[in-house]
């Protein structure tokens, strides 16, 4: 993806300069592209989203747009309710190509819905969604330091996710930041083996949305993560840039989704069986 085009002005967070971004041109229009893992043994994903954002009614959004993948493009809406109930709901021709490949056992719901971007200022997005029906708006925003950070972290090879000790020193790093105990790799629900690469992260402190006509409150950071699964969600907002990468579960399943996905589905960039 294109670097995002970045300016600065006065704001009140950790460094006392907040970094004015245009997220809207980076991230608008991001053309499909069916490709292969960079790892071998490896089906991934290259995209965006919201990581994750609790609401102090008890309420987590999150939100997933992927263009990129060894299948097909997709956009998936994840809710959790106060009770601990999550939902994925996907935008996109299959759901077992998309997010509940990897997160669906550890949901009560999975199920296709229209979800609608639009980018109403350089970093303020409103997602729709038709069934349940969502209206959620955001703006991101970083400050100087997490600027500075994530420029180091665009900058680093893939080859720096790989090792143990370089990937535990970012989740530290998230820490610090406010994101609580985030774990960057691990098993998923599936069984899958992954690790998420977040290259560039912006926060999100300012968000108003309604579920089916229910106002979900204020955006909040918690004192401990929302999981789905064995999986932890950032404690605070948090809109991520990058890509993810599990390990194969089942080769003879990855090769016959492979195939069937490209017959169904003609995008630029086929990237082999």
């Amino acid at each position: 993806m294109a670097p995002l085009p970045l300016t600065w002005g006065p704001g009140h967070d950790l460094a006392g300069v907040m970094e004015m971004l245009d997220l809207s041109s980076a991230l608008s229009d991001v053309p499909p592209l069916r490709g292969s893992a960079s790892w071998p043994h490896h089906e991934y994903v290259k995209g965006w989203g919201v990581f994750g954002l609790p609401f102090d009614s008890g309420h987590v959004l999150a939100l997933r747009v992927f263009p990129e993948n060894c299948f097909s493009p997709y956009r998936t809406l994840w809710h959790r309710d106060p009770g601990g109930s999550w939902s994925i709901h996907v935008d996109g021709p299959r759901l077992d190509t998309a997010c509940p490949r990897y997160y669906g056992a550890a949901c009560d719901h999975t199920g296709h819905a229209r979800i609608g971007l639009t980018w109403t200022g350089p970093a303020t997005l409103r997602v729709t969604m038709d069934s349940p029906s969502l209206d959620w708006t955001l703006t991101a925003h970083a400050t100087r330091l997490l600027g500075l950070l994530n420029g180091i972290s665009a900058a680093l090879p893939l080859a720096t996710w790989r090792p143990r000790l370089l990937v535990h020193a970012r989740e530290r790093l998230a820490r610090a930041l406010g994101m609580g105990d985030l774990q960057l790799s691990g098993t998923m629900p599936s069984g899958h083996t992954g690790t998420l690469m977040p290259q560039r992260m912006y926060f999100v402190d300012d968000s108003h949305a309604t579920l089916d006509g229910a106002d979900l409150g204020r955006p909040v950071r918690l004192t401990e993560n929302p999981r789905i699964g064995d999986v932890p969600l950032p404690a605070r907002g948090v809109l991520a840039i990058g890509q993810a990468a599990w390990e194969i579960l089942d080769p003879a399943e990855y090769r016959r989704t492979r195939a069937e996905t490209a017959r169904d589905l003609a995008v630029p960039g086929e990237g082999g069986p």
